[in-house]
């Protein structure tokens, strides 16, 4: 995050844990983090979530659809003009195929019976003779003597050919559609979850891994963009394929109709047992690749970290590992619902198999025509195929419904207290801050903050030292409302802050931390970051004030040169400097500077104070230290230990009553003195 006025306002917190409360709390390498998991490679350990509701998960996206219902029904009623080629293709083959076999038919007995004789005369002369060919000659409308009528065999297949086309097109327009439909969907879906991660608290990044968090943002929600575009018009097509082709079916022979009706009860319970235990394993498979990202992250971000330590072959062993969970889920994933496909293939062969025997019967007792089997046949492929189709498309709504599930439940996480309905305004403060009886914990069973109480007047600089884990840093926290207090209040010109927006509120600080934060792009955009429309000339003012002017023009492109994604092309030292420039350009009411000056160099050090002297003057600045030195000139001294103010005063008020800050004063210079003995 970056704070309204230019500074880096990234927290501990931030950084994945909340800062250190008095009980030690999480620390850094190697320290214990929230969420379990030990140093940069911590959070591994997570147990995998237990299976969801997939109904209730259909029913919450089917939801996300509801915007485009008229598209929807577009659709649907496209689907089912693309299917006539389906439904009715098959019978006008059969009327072909009958055409060709009654003229062929007919030729035949012309040979053999007088010209004139009609079908019915033919049928009753072959039943007088106990001719095997009278029952199917009587399954036939074949005229003795009377050839195949090409004309009409024509018209036929050019019906069946311009049906086809039409089909298609029909077709195109229902997958064009939806493809629109989906991609709208997971445009809004992926709208409001980058607004969710905006109202989220702090307490969800300093609780969650990142690397599962980008997962769901991504991975996830690729994986519902999939499903979508690939399988929500393939559903829609596939159903009133179902539809239409039963009709025809029953129309040609309900007892086929009947016999091939007994695929569905047994498509449905075999896709239900193993859909069951996919949806187990599709859920596996996305929690474990979420907690792979988390530790492909974390290692990223901290491969310096893990270098110095020598823990590489420490962090490739548990990559190996996770990637190995990732790759067991995934393949018990992909194998149990890939039984669904085969499976059944098996049963619409075997229904394929029951229909040709039976309509073959029927063909040579006169029961059908040969052109009604043969359409009868195609049905029947069509009837499963499509049934095949959604059983198919069963496997990729496990995986989307366990993506969908790991989505919403980032949408359902509790949000940050919302701005007051009617908030006040704050326009230009004064700096005047008041901390009355503020309580505070991150953990209610572990006290850190109770009773915190300071009056800090307009202009006044106030210094904030203590030991780690005195609670410093959570101070800034409060006063920036990342999280929010439990008791009391804060103040600013006697508005409490709970009063204002959390936007107006932090454009009226400007903070520099000692965790910088710099984005990809120029240096000239990092510097104006809090002000985008400041000038040139103030962008180089400010530059030249924190000392940064001169190295940037050394720089290939000057103020034009690209810094990348993670400042690799920068020193800490410099990076440091960059983002007090920033807040030299923000020039906020109120100024945050936790240990500013720790990545420079003694002698910019010295320039860089005085720089942030002028910048500070008039302004209240609350200044967290950890070398006392550089805090000796400011009004106020704030010495703060396990969560309370157990000293206030002047550097010599303080240093007179030889109290806890004159014993950590004194610690300090003896261990620098040890250091160069």
């Amino acid at each position: 995050m970056s704070g309204p006025a230019g500074g880096s306002t990234r927290t501990n917190g931030a950084s994945g844990r909340p800062p250190a409360g008095p009980t030690g709390g999480p620390g850094g390498f190697g320290g214990r983090r929230r969420g379990g998991g030990f140093g940069p490679m911590g959070g591994m350990s997570m147990p995998v979530e237990k299976p969801k509701n997939f109904r209730r998960a259909l029913r919450r996206l089917i939801g996300e659809l509801r915007p485009e219902r008229p598209r929807i029904l577009l659709v649907v009623a496209v689907a089912l003009l693309s299917t006539a080629g389906t439904v009715f293709g098959p019978k006008i083959l059969g009327n072909a195929i009958n055409q060709l076999m009654n003229g062929l038919v007919g030729k035949e007995l012309g040979q053999y019976l007088p010209a004139g004789t009609t079908h019915p005369q033919a049928v009753a002369i072959l039943t007088q003779q106990h001719s095997p060919l009278a029952e199917l000659v009587s399954g036939t409308a074949a005229v003795p003597g009377v050839g195949v009528d090409f004309g009409a065999l024509g018209m036929l297949l050019i019906g069946l050919t311009a049906l086809y086309l039409v089909a298609t097109f029909f077709t195109w327009v229902a997958w064009y559609t939806m493809a629109g439909v989906s991609q709208r969907t997971v445009y809004r879906l992926r709208r409001e979850v980058d607004q969710k991660l905006g109202r989220l608290p702090l307490k969800y990044f300093d609780t969650h891994q990142r690397g599962d968090t980008l997962s769901r943002v991504t991975n996830d929600i690729d994986n519902i963009a999939n499903t979508l575009q690939q399988s929500l018009t393939q559903i829609i097509t596939s159903f009133t394929t179902i539809i239409g082709v039963l009709a025809m079916m029953f129309w040609i022979s309900p007892m086929l109709a009947v016999i091939s009706l007994l695929v569905l009860p047994t498509a449905a319970i075999l896709t239900m047992v193993i859909a069951r235990q996919s949806q187990k394993q599709f859920t596996d498979q996305w929690t474990r690749t979420g907690i792979l990202n988390g530790q492909v992250e974390e290692s990223h971000t901290g491969h310096s970290i893990v270098k110095v330590f020598g823990h590489q072959e420490d962090a490739i062993h548990q990559f190996d590992e996770e990637n190995q969970l990732v790759y067991e889920a995934s393949f018990k994933a992909q194998f149990i619902s890939g039984l669904i496909m085969p499976v059944m293939t098996f049963v619409s062969n075997l229904n394929y198999v029951a229909i040709g025997v039976l309509g073959g019967i029927q063909v040579a007792t006169g029961g059908m025509s040969l052109g009604d089997v043969q359409a009868f046949i195609q049905y029947s492929r069509s009837f499963t195929q499509p049934i095949t189709q959604v059983a198919s498309i069963m496997n990729l709504l496990q995986s989307t419904m366990a993506s969908a599930e790991r989505v919403f439940e980032l949408l359902d996480e509790p949000e940050e207290i919302p701005d007051a309905a009617q908030p006040r305004v704050l326009e230009h403060a004064t700096g005047h801050v008041t901390v009355e009886k503020v309580a505070f914990r991150y953990e209610p069973e572990t006290p850190l903050i109770d009773d915190f109480n300071v009056d800090v007047r307009s202009g006044e600089v106030v210094a904030i030292v203590g030991p780690t884990g005195a609670g410093k840093t959570t101070i800034v926290n409060l006063l920036m409302r990342f999280y929010e207090i439990d008791k009391g209040s804060i103040k600013i010109d006697g508005i409490d802050i709970r009063e204002l927006t959390r936007d107006n509120l932090r454009h009226t600080f400007g903070m520099v931390l000692q965790d910088t934060w710099l984005f990809g792009g120029t240096v000239r955009e990092n510097i104006a970051y809090g002000r985008e429309d400041a000038t040139e000339a103030e962008i180089i003012d400010a530059a030249k004030a924190a000392h940064v002017d001169h190295f940037v023009r050394t720089m290939p492109h000057g103020y034009d040169t690209v810094i990348d994604d993670d400042a690799s092309n920068l020193s800490q030292g410099e990076k440091q400097l960059l983002t007090i420039a920033r807040a030299f350009l923000a020039d906020p009411e109120i100024l945050i500077l936790d240990e500013a000056t720790s990545s420079v160099d003694t002698r910019t050090e010295v320039l860089v104070q005085q720089a942030m002297a002028r910048l500070m003057k008039g302004r209240t600045a609350f200044v967290i230290a950890h070398r006392l030195s550089t805090i000796r000139n400011a009004d106020e001294i704030l010495v703060m230990n396990h969560g309370k103010i157990v000293e206030q005063g002047s550097h010599d008020e303080l240093m007179a009553s030889r109290g806890f800050y004159f014993d950590l004063y004194n610690s300090q210079f003896e261990e620098a003195i040890a250091e160069a003995v």
